[in-house]
């Protein structure tokens, strides 16, 4: 498989905190891969690296043969929403719109085919069990269901890069496991190469590529 994503001798400090320290990475195109780590081992870092929502202080983050450090703010944005699906453990829907306007929102700020977007998001939410959820706003859901609406949207622009930071924390053993499935299976579909950052066991063994880090550094 070709090289999707290439991380050379990366570094990121927050003031005098060192976050990474000179992490080397590659990640084939379609793999599925599991992030482990202590908290603060910089592993959600790497991740937002890896979707252009931070820039590295030293080093180089390369995405589908993108250097993400040499772009603008304009260039990034529009990488982000065309590239790449973020799925968050705290899922930022907003209050103002239902559960399926929170879908299609990216969909349309992206000039997407709204009705194609909305098919293919309402064969997820069945999928995942949330089809009586999307006529529903935001407070009207449990935090399980407001998460399972979160991954509906990251997945429904089928994006090549799928990036999920504690994807499971806000759920149940049951919707956990079925959460974790589903996304193995909808990037073997889409192709999609799928990063997953997480504190569990369960869902670290469902990935073929397992990679540590600790005190910014990656072991394996």
């Amino acid at each position: 498989m070709s090289t999707f994503i290439r991380v050379q001798k990366v570094e990121k400090d927050y003031g005098p905190t060192k976050v990474l320290r000179g992490v080397d990475l590659e990640i084939s195109a379609g793999e599925r891969v599991a992030i482990r780590g202590a908290s603060g081992s910089g592993k959600s870092t790497l991740l937002y690296l890896l979707g252009g929502l931070e820039r590295p202080g030293k080093g180089s983050v390369e995405v589908a043969g993108k250097n993400l450090a040499q772009m603008n703010d304009e260039d990034l944005a529009a990488f982000r929403n065309s590239a790449v699906g973020f799925v968050f453990q705290f899922h930022f829907l907003l209050p103002s719109l239902s559960a399926l306007g929170n879908i299609l929102l990216p969909a349309r700020i992206g000039g997407h085919d709204a009705k194609v977007i909305e098919a293919r998001a309402k064969n997820l939410a069945q999928r995942l069990g949330v089809s009586a959820c999307l006529e529903k706003w935001p407070h009207q859901l449990s935090g399980g269901e407001q998460q399972r609406i979160n991954i509906v949207r990251a997945l429904s622009l089928r994006p090549p890069l799928l990036l999920c930071d504690e994807p499971t924390g806000n759920l149940d053993s049951l919707n956990s496991g079925k959460v974790t499935e589903l996304l193995g299976e909808l990037a073997l579909e889409n192709k999609t190469t799928l990063i997953v950052v997480t504190h569990d066991d369960k869902v670290a063994s469902a990935f073929e590529r397992k990679i540590v880090i600790e005190d910014g550094h990656i072991l394996r």
